[in-house]
């Protein structure tokens, strides 16, 4: 996908629990390409620029050769286990009260599992 610019004002950002921010940006009417644009980037990851003015073609060229390396930003192992344990508790909670009770029982189950492994 090629880079675009739209004019927009930063209307708010929080602060995530992750460390990351959630922002918002509001814009006037845009062109039907500009529409195509952001419907096509919906839910896909990138690179955000501000700037209050607006790019020069050199600068969008450069934008354009950068290499987007999103595994970094995926989950980690133990976080996607976790939400995996969450679900599994969720379908069949197995006699858990609690998704935390039955997190710990199944990473102990875990644990033990490679310890026995060991030399």
């Amino acid at each position: 996908m090629k880079t675009f610019q739209i004019p927009a004002i930063l209307e708010s950002y929080r602060s995530m629990k992750d460390r990351g921010l959630k922002v918002s940006f509001e814009t006037g009417e845009l062109s039907p390409e500009n529409v195509a644009n952001v419907q096509y980037s919906f839910q896909k990851a990138g690179y955000l620029v501000f700037s209050p003015d607006p790019l020069r073609t050199e600068e969008l060229e450069e934008i354009d050769k950068l290499k987007i390396d999103f595994e970094d930003m995926q989950k980690s192992a133990g976080q996607r286990l976790r939400a995996v344990l969450f679900l599994n508790w969720k379908q069949n909670p197995e006699g858990y009260k609690t998704s935390v009770d039955h997190y710990n029982s199944k990473m102990e189950t875990i644990i033990e599992h490679f310890k026995s492994k060991l030399v």
